[in-house]
């Protein structure tokens, strides 16, 4: 609900500090906890009947379609937020970055509870 809501009406001081792209490695890191949790989260909701590689599937494919869907819905019904290509490619490629540090995480070296 909150990616369709617009703070350019708030009375927000941002101060000196101007961050390049600010916007778009706020994407990247939303989306990448997105991922990370969520694979965590599914896993943990089906008591690891879900092997890890549906899991990571399943999560990244969701990740992504919910991304192109919030920009979808900020171009046609809302009238002060814009959807942005860029958007769509920060929230790609932290969904990518979350799903590779579970791989990283849950390794062959380093399985934890995850089984292969």
């Amino acid at each position: 609900m909150l990616s369709l809501f617009s703070f350019s009406s708030m009375d927000l001081d941002t101060g000196s500090l101007d961050i390049p792209y600010a916007d778009k490695i706020t994407h990247f890191i939303f989306y990448l906890v997105f991922a990370f949790v969520g694979c965590l989260s599914l896993r943990e909701r089906s008591s690891g009947s879900i092997g890890l590689r549906k899991t990571l599937i399943v999560v990244l494919v969701f990740a992504i379609l919910y991304g192109i869907l919030i920009e979808v819905l900020q171009y046609t019904i809302t009238a002060d937020r814009m959807a942005e290509f860029g958007d769509v490619l920060a929230n790609t490629l932290g969904a990518f970055t979350g799903i590779g540090l579970i791989r990283w995480f849950f390794s062959k070296k380093n399985p934890l509870k995850w089984k292969f």
